[in-house]
């Protein structure tokens, strides 16, 4: 796993369109301070070809995810947000504009560090 810094969020969100229209794979629950959400998308930098993209959160503060029978029905058309903010990154499913309102999405986390990983589809 690769971390993923504050500067590079921006483009990594980017390269994957903010995995609008994706599919939300699945959630594991690491360690009570550790998640990892899986999602496929369409990577810009392999000529949109479908890959998976592990996202493992560690130093977990607050969350709220969903079961897994759930994760098929979730409306990806609106993509995720990435925010950092005060230390912490937030992951939320949607498009939301800071940190404080990523608490409204159906499916959210805060943490102090992220990695990510890319896989085959």
């Amino acid at each position: 796993m690769r971390p993923l810094l504050e500067k590079d969020l921006n483009s990594f969100l980017k390269r994957f369109d903010s995995f609008r229209d994706s599919e939300f794979r699945s959630i594991e629950i690491i360690t009570p301070t550790a998640i990892k959400i899986t999602l496929a998308a369409q990577d810009s930098a392999r000529g949109f070809d479908w890959i998976t993209v592990e996202l493992e959160f560690s130093g977990v503060s607050d969350a709220r995810l969903l079961e897994g029978s759930k994760l098929p029905h979730i409306d990806m058309s609106d993509g995720i947000t990435l925010i950092y903010a005060d230390g912490s990154y937030a992951f939320g499913v949607g498009a939301y504009n800071n940190i404080s309102n990523i608490t409204n999405s159906t499916c959210y986390l805060k943490a102090t560090s992220l990695k990510y990983k890319e896989g085959s589809f």
